[in-house]
């Protein structure tokens, strides 16, 4: 939790420049959610009223490195009574390597419903850690997962593959998980929300594989996020459960599409989407 609260620390350069640091990693390219999450805290440092992210859309555009930091360039591009618009460019290397706009809101009062909370899921603390079912599915030890993503505490609470426990009748392509930030963070709702774009992006590529012969982050499947997008709907802690349930409509031309809806105490508190690469290769 404190590597994570470090990361979305960013040094402000000047305004509307800022530089992000790395973790401590043994992968070879930056995470994307934590591009996202630093990416989004960029723009809200930029902010002069009292809007909070509602929605935000992002491109992956190359590799990160994890040897050098980043720097993000906000654009300010409307600042309103109601709204706020932000352009953040992060680049590395003199190349920009990904994109994000994002549009801020003052809460106010207005008509609202949401989809209900699904039935029948099992409780976080009697599900597995995701760790330990990546490592029965890869191979990889589970410290292996630990270590690169210890800040969040992720349950496995199942999928529609064969033999899995969701229905596969109506979306083949099924998964759920409980996540949370392993710690308690301050009361601030702009972190819980940099925190939560951080945390979206872990397992949501990963549904669109569920009913296929192949294991997401297996030496058989190159997997990368290629866009991503948020709508935050309702206040929540990024320290307290939220339940990931989460779709693959479709997937095709080694591209697969991913929704998420996130619920906690039984609210909709944000809504994901995702393309990304899953293309099948020789692991010779």
């Amino acid at each position: 939790m404190q590597e994570l609260t470090a990361l979305l620390e960013l040094e402000e350069i000047e305004r509307t420049l800022y530089r992000g640091s790395q973790p401590a990693t043994s992968l070879q390219r930056a995470f994307g959610g934590q591009v996202l999450a630093q990416a989004l805290t960029a723009a809200q440092q930029t902010l002069q009223g009292e809007q909070t992210v509602h929605s935000l859309h992002a491109y992956f555009l190359r590799p990160g490195r994890t040897d050098s930091p980043i720097i993000y360039d906000v654009e300010l591009l409307r600042d309103g009574r109601s709204f706020a618009t932000r352009r953040v460019l992060a680049r590395q290397g003199g190349s920009v390597i990904f994109t994000v706009s994002a549009s801020f809101h003052v809460a106010e009062a207005g008509l609202e419903h949401q989809d209900p909370f699904p039935a029948d899921v099992p409780a976080p603390e009697d599900c597995p850690r995701l760790s330990e079912a990546m490592a029965a599915q890869s191979g990889r030890r589970a410290a292996v997962w630990e270590a690169e993503w210890g800040a969040l505490d992720v349950r496995y609470a199942g999928d529609s593959r064969r033999g899995g426990v969701l229905d596969g009748t109506d979306h083949p392509a099924r998964a759920r998980v409980w996540i949370k930030v392993a710690g308690e963070l301050p009361d601030s709702p702009t972190l819980h929300q940099a925190a939560l774009a951080y945390a979206s992006d872990l397992t949501l590529l990963a549904v669109s594989v569920v009913p296929h012969p192949v294991v997401f982050g297996g030496p058989g499947l190159q997997a990368a996020s290629i866009d991503h997008s948020m709508w935050f709907h309702r206040p929540f802690r990024a320290d307290q459960w939220l339940l990931y349930d989460q779709v693959s409509p479709s997937a095709r031309s080694s591209l697969g599409l991913s929704t998420g809806r996130l619920y906690q105490d039984g609210q909709l508190v944000a809504t994901v989407a995702q393309e990304g690469l899953i293309r099948v290769i020789d692991p010779a």
